[in-house]
């Protein structure tokens, strides 16, 4: 076996993720395992958002909206290229949340977490301004328009992972952690490769259990702790539709039974629709939007806007299971969304899992993982702190400079159509020169898989990005799989399937892969 690394993660998502890159960017050597793909679980399936959650003051959790709030910018400022500022409008529905109440949580909102760069809270009239001209007329004459971000969350998570793999991390993908034990004061992993079935064994002094909804099965794998806390399955499921309306803006629409819903421009050319909370129950890697969410997602937003949705108008649709830590909320929509750490040390060595976490709050969480286990991580080199400074791979840019990007690329890349140019760097960032290379003409990026997705592209994802099958190019690393036709991506996946065969397995990829 050899290596003894400082630090084993289960768990690709988020947060294991997030911790991978910290404890790397600290000198401290780390080894990281995710079963299937990076973000394959709950990290794929968010709505979309770097915000605070509004909503949540409802609940007075004060602290997690502070928090949230002042990551907002942080991570705008260090993903410029798949984070970006959005404006919410909410329209005020008489009944429901009156509008002082409204107005005060949006003052909150403003001023809890030290914005700078994004534009404040303003009032709105829907009967004049064209952010009210989707809505039914006549019913809603006023609103507000308060500013979150919006993230591509997948990638967010890919780019972390190769963030840390450049600093030294070891990650592992399509690998499963079938048993955790101690022997003399270290952990000893052993890992099952998912695809041939073959296992090894990996040591580590301190270990962290990132595993989500699978957190629980990590400690009765042989870890030698009864878990004090539990996990809450909270399945959320989105709608994906045509675009609804043709402005920039998001809505947020309160409902009689408490929830609200989103209704979010997607993708250029859609429209995001979610989320639901209800209680899960079952196995988290089935789960599945059901036709009660559908329609009641459609119910939703057709009573606010003049033209009704129907679930004959959905085009996709996608669920995930999130993972709270269990408070006792007697409703789902109430469970709270903050984090929560057990640290146990069976036989000397700690083990650290993690129940709960939102997506905005992914950086602190691991700088507070690391604090937990500082006494048992010797030898680091950076200060705590280095991640909200730090651009992840790609985002090495001002806010404000995407449109000089697209500019240069297509001056440098005269053959480049503008959308092709701007949706290359809204995912590369600076590294989409990367992806181009040398090309000087169309034929030179290779096969055309269509919707601008290029044989260069795939090749760059399978050798920088872990991905190893079409769904994790067409709906994880991109959302081309809205674009393209399943023959479309069925042939993808057959390229794809035959180049993996012949190529080093990218699930090896380490710091120089």
């Amino acid at each position: 076996m050899g290596t003894v690394y400082d630090l084993a993660i289960i768990g690709g998502g988020i947060n294991g993720c997030g911790i991978a890159r910290d404890a790397a960017g600290r000198g401290h050597s780390v080894f990281l395992c995710e079963m299937n793909d990076l973000a394959s679980g709950t990290s794929s399936w968010s709505t979309k958002l770097i915000h605070g959650g509004l909503r949540y003051l409802e609940y007075f959790e004060f602290r997690l909206v502070r928090e949230a709030l002042i990551e907002r910018e942080r991570l705008w400022q260090i993903a410029p290229h798949i984070i970006g500022p959005l404006r919410f409008v909410l329209p005020h529905h008489d009944g429901l949340r009156p509008a002082w109440r409204l107005r005060l949580g949006l003052f909150m909102y403003d001023y809890l977490g030290g914005r700078k760069l994004l534009p404040p809270t303003r009032s709105v009239d829907l009967a004049h301004d064209e952010v009210g001209k989707p809505l039914i007329p006549g019913r809603y004459t006023k609103g507000f328009e308060y500013s979150d971000c919006f993230v591509d969350d997948a990638r967010l998570v890919v780019l972390t992972a190769r963030d840390a793999a450049e600093r030294g991390a070891k990650i592992r993908t399509r690998t499963r952690a079938v048993q955790v034990s101690q022997q003399g004061g270290i952990w000893q992993v052993t890992l099952e490769d998912v695809g041939s079935g073959a296992r090894s064994t990996i040591q580590a002094r301190a270990l962290v259990n990132a595993a989500g909804p699978w957190v629980e099965g990590v400690l009765g794998s042989g870890a030698g702790v009864d878990a004090r806390y539990k996990v809450r399955l909270v399945q959320g499921s989105h709608i994906v539709t045509r675009k609804l309306y043709d402005h920039d803006r998001a809505y947020i629409f309160q409902n009689a039974d408490g929830r609200i819903v989103f209704a979010i421009p997607y993708q250029g050319d859609f429209t995001l629709i979610g989320t639901t909370d209800r209680d899960y129950h079952g196995d988290p890697s089935q789960v599945k939007a059901t036709p009660e969410e559908i329609d009641y997602l459609c119910k939703a937003v057709s009573g606010y806007l003049a033209r009704p949705v129907t679930p004959a108008d959905v085009v996709w649709t996608f669920s995930g299971v999130r993972p709270l830590y269990d408070d006792g909320a007697s409703e789902a929509k109430a469970a709270t969304r903050d984090y929560v750490f057990e640290l146990d040390t069976p036989g000397g060595a700690p083990l650290l899992s993690i129940y709960g976490g939102k997506i905005t709050t992914y950086r602190r969480l691991a700088e507070e993982a690391l604090e937990k286990l500082s006494s048992y991580l010797k030898g680091g080199t950076a200060k705590q702190g280095w991640t909200a400074h730090q651009p992840l791979p790609g985002g090495d840019f001002p806010v404000d400079g995407a449109p000089v990007l697209i500019g240069d690329l297509l001056r440098d890349y005269p053959f480049l159509a503008s959308a092709h140019a701007s949706r290359l760097v809204h995912a590369y960032g600076t590294r989409a020169r990367d992806v181009l290379g040398s090309a000087r003409s169309a034929a030179d990026l290779g096969r055309d898989f269509g919707a601008t997705l290029t044989e260069a592209e795939v090749r760059y994802l399978m050798s920088r990005e872990w991905a190893c099958s079409a769904d994790d190019i067409v709906w994880r690393r991109s959302k081309l799989g809205l674009r393209l036709t399943p023959a479309a991506i069925a042939a993808l996946d057959e390229w794809v399937t035959v180049h993996r065969a012949a190529e080093k397995p990218q699930q090896q990829a380490g710091a120089g892969a």
